[in-house]
Parts: C-alpha cells; structure tokens; sequence
C-alpha cells in the first residue's frame, strides 16, 4: 500500500532467529501504521500479565508513513511496550537523524522478543537482522555506545544506506524502571521506562541500516505541498518563537502564569526563575538552534557552557521538563547545574523528568525531617551523587531506581508523592491548568503532557484554564489529533501547522487513502481504545484514572486549587466524548 513497506520483522533474541511477515493493507488502513500498528501487534502478541521485564514482553519499534519521504516534521520513530515503571501501556518518541535509518530498513514494525542471554548488538536491514556480540560495549555510556555501535556493526560505503544506532546507557543495562533509548547522542525515547525493557532483553545497541523509500500515492503532489507548507510555515509566529528560544522560552511563560511547578509541587513559581529562564540561558552561554531532519522550526537547543563550574560543557538541551524538573521540583538556581545534571542522566540513560522528581521527593522528605538521605533543596551536587546511586543501584538509589510507587511504599511518602499511575507528571501545575489534570488522569502512560499537549489551548485561551465545563470534549479532539500524529509519528511541535485541515490534505497524498476528518477521527478513537483494552487487560481500573490526592487537598499558595468533584466530572464528561462505559470501558475492538 503506497506509504507504507507492508512489512513486519520479528526478532526472537532468545534463539538468535527472525522472520519477515507482511502487514495487510486492511491492519494498515485501520491505525494507519505506527501507534495504531504497533499497538495491535502488542494487544496480540503479548501474553495478558507479562513482566514488563520479562522475555514475553515485547520491544517494538517503529517509524511511520511520513518518515524518509518530503513531508515535514517525520524524521521519528516510537517505541512501543509494557512499562516497567507502571505496568501498563507504554510509548515514547524521538528524533533525529536516525528515524530515517530506521525506516530505510524497510518495516513498518520490528518487534523484538524473548532475551539473549549475553549482551547483544543487532544490524538489522532490508533483509532482515544480525547478531553481534556486544559484551565489549557493557558498561558503557550513552554517547560511547553510540559511537561504538556504529563503529563495529554499521556497514562502510554508500550502497548499504547511513546507518543509525538506538542504544542504552548503564541505567538500562541495570534495569532502572525510567531508563530510555538514545539516539543521535542527545536524543531519547524517555519515558516509561523502554530503556529498562531492552536492557531486560540483554540489548545494548540496535544499528538500523538500508536503502528502502516508502512510496507516497502522489509523490508530485507531495513534493508541491510541503514547499508550499514550509514556506508558509517559516513564518508562523510559533515556529520563530521555537527557533528562537526552543522549550526553554515555557520558563517565563510558565512562572507568569503561576504554574511553573516548584519545590516539589508546593509553589506555582520560584523566586529565581529568571536565572533559569531561556533569555537568561541565551544569553550567558553559547546557544544555537538545531533541528532534526526534515525540519524548519529547529527547537533543539546546542549550547556550551561559557562559565561556572561545568565551564565547556557541551550538549544538545536542556529542555524546558528538564528545567522544570531540576530548576523548579529541585530548587536549583544556576542553569549550568541544571545542564550538568541533563547531561549526566543522558550518559547514563534515564529520563530527566522522573530523575528530578525523585530527587525533589527525597529533598522533601528531608525538609519535613522524615528524609531517607541527606539531600537539600538545590543542592545540585547532591542531586547528582544520588542519580548516580540510582544509575548504580546503591543505597537510597537502588529503591528510587525502581520507580515512585514501590519507593514512596518503601519509606511510607505515599502521602507526598506526586504520580499518576506510576509515572510523574511535567511541568504544567493542574490546578491551575485544569484541562491538564484531565489529560494527566486520563493518559494510558501514565502523567503525560505529550498525548494531548492541552496546556496550548489552555495557555492560549482557547479555553479558560480554570474551566471545566467543555474540557473533556476540546480535550478529545486534541487528543485524537494527536493520536493521528502518532499514528503517523509526526512531531508533536507541528500542532499548530498540521490542523485536521492540513492532515485532510497531506494523508491522500502519502497514502491515497480517505482522510475526511470524520474518517480520522474513526481512526483515532480505534486507536485509543486499542490502547485503553491494553491497560484494561493488564488490570487498570476506574480508580488509576486520578490524580494524587495531594495535589487536590493541598492549593497553591496563590488558593488556585483542583477540587477531586471537577475532575470526577470532567472524568465522566471524558469518558461519554470517548463513547466508553461509565467505568472508562470501549466495546470490542479486535
């Protein structure tokens, strides 16, 4: 079918083996490739209750149709499985360049099963997958094992297509529950834990290499419209705003509206935003735009340290979580700590919300003297020895590498830990930005900003922030948007660029299929309650769909509060918009 390869690849690491099967056109047309792919193939293929960490868990990668061709804002792949860190659904996304070797391998989908068992590399091409010992590259970092894996199993010359890695750091080879994949050095599929899962499976390294194109149902049509989409999007007011400051621009905005969270969720602000704002960060260190392939809005931040204590450093970041995270959750005031500690978790391989939030838990827990290590609020030092401790598995770090839940069950700080359903929220307060709350409550990965990105309307006044009358229904359509993005693996940061009057016009042309909105919208609820039948089946209930009780008992020093009887009924308003019981359960979908 034009856009997609029609193809599947199965590795089972247990018995070094694989086999290539097609994928219909009648799966493909259904979910439209990448989310909606690869979420059957997981309700199918994994056995109801697997351990996240076990052999039958799968691993699945996967690029959509618009990757490796002319259209915008698709050079990404996801990442698909059952989450170590909640026990339910799991998708996390990146960049780069190495989408695009991904996809030239020629599937649709490679889902990876069983366990080696002695560290493995793979090279996996159009004709299939080979097994190469990797026992060379254990214990290695994020950026060495990038570099290493391309050095040794990446094919020389043209003619085989450039090769790209997806790799894991020692937190994933140690099985931290908030470990990610990394590619392009500095960029991540982070969240959930899918570094922890191909670590379970003993892989350290995936280097994708081949020469396969999708072919689009219009390919003159499609080269015309995204000359015209660039040029009219060059312009757009967001995307200069994106190229001028990335992310980090959130800071100001976030602080102003009061819902910057600070001092582990107990403050909308902090007094010293402005030394970790985006203007200040430009400003005193050496910032440039970069993009991934195939964009023209370039959010990513390649900055070096001109000063302090880490003076030279050089990443692509920090992002604006991961300032929220580390700057605000943790209370720490110079930006260079905060670029160190981004820098540190990348080498070892977690993700930056989930380490910052665990950091600012235990900051708390000592500041209310019921501390199980000696840390402070900005303390960055500190911060650092314990990502270390989590990375290594030692002392108080060993238990936070398994996650919020069974550690605040640990040291009995169920009452100040702030999750839902075992994952962390990012840096948008809801109780001040009440459509958020919802999307926090609702999201099958657990706190999550990604699914629907409802801070934009919010923010924007689309929608009052405080309202809850209407949430769930505006809500819903940026969800199934969204869903279609993920279906079709396109970067979220092109929401305001691909309206479903875009997408109506760019998906015939890539696929040559119906792309009313009407038919979008069938697709994306499909999608979505594939994705609610996985959580069901691996036991989520009703009471998983909430936030903590903390976060409604406690109001923000300003009073702004989120009362639990708003969001039961912007909850129950959700579910009716999503067609589901009054329990959160869809029909039958396969």
């Amino acid at each position: 079918m034009h856009g997609f390869h029609n193809r599947i690849l199965t590795v089972d690491l247990t018995r070094r083996t694989f086999a290539v099967e097609p994928a219909s056109d009648e799966v493909l047309e259904a979910g439209l490739g990448g989310k909606g792919l690869a979420t059957r193939l997981l309700l199918e293929r994994n056995p109801a209750g697997a351990d996240p960490l076990g052999p039958e868990n799968r691993l699945i990668f996967a690029a959509g149709p618009f990757c490796g061709g002319t259209a915008w804002g698709g050079s990404r792949y996801g990442v698909f499985t059952k989450s170590p860190l909640t026990g339910f659904y799991a998708e996390s996304y990146s960049g780069g360049r190495t989408p695009e070797a991904l996809d030239a391998a020629g599937f649709d989908a490679v889902v990876l099963e069983g366990a080696a068992d002695a560290p493995l590399a793979l090279r996996i091409h159009p004709e299939g997958c080979e097994f190469h010992d990797a026992s060379g590259l254990w214990g290695m970092d994020v950026y060495q094992t990038e570099e290493a894996a391309l050095e040794r199993f990446a094919l020389p010359g043209r003619e085989h297509g450039r090769p790209g890695a997806v790799v894991i750091g020692p937190a994933g080879e140690r099985l931290v529950r908030f470990a990610m994949i990394a590619n392009d050095k500095w960029r991540c599929a982070g969240r959930a834990g899918v570094g922890a899962v191909m670590g379970s499976k003993r892989l350290k390294a995936v280097v994708f290499q081949g020469d396969r194109k999708r072919e689009p149902f219009d390919a003159k049509g499609l080269r015309a419209y995204s000359a015209a989409f660039a040029k009219a999007g060059v312009e757009n007011k967001g995307v200069k705003a994106y190229r001028a400051q990335g992310t980090t621009m959130m800071v100001a905005l976030m602080n102003t509206v009061g819902a910057f969270p600070a001092k582990y969720w107990s403050q909308g602000n902090c007094a010293h935003w402005e030394k970790i704002s985006g203007e200040t960060f430009h400003k005193e260190h050496d910032v440039t735009p970069h993009a991934c392939l195939k964009c023209f809005m370039a959010c990513g931040r390649m900055a070096t340290l001109r000063s302090g204590r880490h003076a030279g450093l050089t990443l692509e970041g920090p992002e604006y979580e991961t300032i929220y995270a580390f700057g605000g959750l943790c209370m720490i005031e110079d930006m260079g700590e905060v670029v160190y500690l981004n820098d540190l978790c990348d080498r070892l391989g977690m993700d930056t919300i989930t380490a910052g939030n665990l950091c600012a838990l235990a900051m708390e827990a000592n500041a209310q003297g019921r501390g199980f290590t000696d840390i402070a609020y900005g303390d960055a030092q500190a911060a650092a020895r314990l990502i270390e401790d989590m990375a290594a598995g030692r002392g108080a770090g060993e238990v936070l590498s398994q996650g919020i839940v069974p550690a605040a069950r640990h040291w009995g700080l169920e009452d100040l830990a702030i999750h839902v359903k075992g994952m962390e929220p990012p840096g948008y307060d809801p109780r001040v930005l009440k459509g958020m709350g919802l999307a926090y409550a609702t999201s099958d990965r657990g706190a999550c900003h990604l699914r629907t990105t409802f801070y934009k309307p919010e923010l924007a006044g689309f929608i009052p922030a405080d309202a809850i009358e209407g949430k769930a229904e505006m809500l819903v359509d940026y969800e199934d948007r969204l869903t279609i993005f993920d279906t079709l693996i396109l970067c979220r940061f092109f929401r305001d660029l691909y309206t479903w009057e875009e997408l109506e016009k760019i998906i015939p042309l890539v696929t040559g299929l119906d792309a009313s909105k009407e038919a979008l919208r069938r697709r994306a609820a499909y999608v979505s309650d594939l994705t609610r039948t996985f959580n069901l089946r691996e036991g989520l209930t009703p009471a998983d769909d909430r936030l903590p009780r903390r976060l409604h008992k406690e109001a923000l020093p300003d009073g702004r509060a989120l009362k639990e009887e708003e969001l039961d009924y912007m909850l129950k308003d959700y579910y009716r918009h999503r067609g589901w019981s009054a329990e959160g359960r869809p029909g039958a979908v396969l």
